[in-house]
């Protein structure tokens, strides 16, 4: 039973042209049950396809866009960048570039980054998964690189939204991994770890390569804490669901 309408949060941001649609999904306002209450939106993770299927066409009638084309993939925490041009499933992509107008970029995540791109300037975005393989593998910055290459992005007219994941102060790792990144990008905790900010890292990637500071928006959530709205890995052991962030370029148009 679908507890309420599919929830989900946007960035501010982004220019209000009525060009672009960009969102996060909550785990608010879906059909699937415990452990996945309610809005999971993931594969792979336990729960039955046909309820995935219809949280998904739950949360695009709430934010207005076709659940028919939409773009995912089998995500590896890789840095491999996808041009789409058609909807799809694909395997080993963890962000996709587009400037086909009502084609929807989704990015899978319960701890990880979401980091989404607008280029008003061309009517093309991106989509990252960005957890710290893929934010140590720069994919941020490999993102915008691919929307340079395919569409003449200038990353200092680009617009960057670092969706929710884990905050600095809930993800604790090794200094083998800290190591891989700034110095001020951790800090110390207990027993020789340290407290990894992935939001600080690919913010601090995406001013190196030009993006203005006022043009990045950070969420202010912490999926680990805020276990009302969002999904974590890490709290629930792995036992859990899957939030989605969409970007796309809406028709010129749209479908009544």
């Amino acid at each position: 039973m679908q507890e309420e309408k599919a929830g989900f949060i946007t960035p501010r941001t982004f220019p209000e042209d009525g060009q672009v649609l960009a969102l996060q999904s909550t785990r608010r306002g879906g059909v699937s049950p415990e452990p996945w209450r309610s809005l999971n939106l993931g594969n792979n993770t336990g729960d039955e396809p046909e309820r995935v299927r219809r949280n998904m066409r739950l949360l695009s009638a709430a934010a207005g866009f076709d659940p028919l084309r939409t773009v995912g993939s089998v995500q590896v925490h890789g840095t491999e960048v996808l041009h789409a041009r058609q909807p799809g499933r694909h395997e080993g992509y963890d962000a996709f570039i587009t400037d086909t107008p009502d084609l929807w970029l989704c990015i899978f995540t319960a701890d990880c980054l979401p980091v989404l791109f607008y280029d008003p300037e061309h009517r093309a975005v991106g989509a990252a998964h960005a957890g710290w393989q893929g934010t140590a593998g720069e994919i941020a910055a490999k993102t915008l690189d691919a929307m340079r290459r395919a569409f003449g992005t200038r990353p200092g007219a680009c617009r960057a939204w670092i969706g929710t994941g884990i905050s600095g102060g809930e993800y604790e790792v090794g200094e083998e991994v800290a190591g891989r990144f700034p110095e001020r990008c951790s800090a110390p905790a207990s027993g020789g770890k340290r407290l990894l900010d992935l939001a600080a890292a690919n913010h601090l990637q995406l001013v190196r390569i030009g993006v203005c500071e006022e043009h990045i928006e950070r969420s202010p959530y912490c999926s680990k804490r805020d276990d009302r709205l969002f999904y974590s890995y890490r709290r629930d052991n792995g036992q859990t669901g899957r939030m989605a962030s969409v970007i796309g370029i809406r028709p010129r148009n749209p479908r009544s």
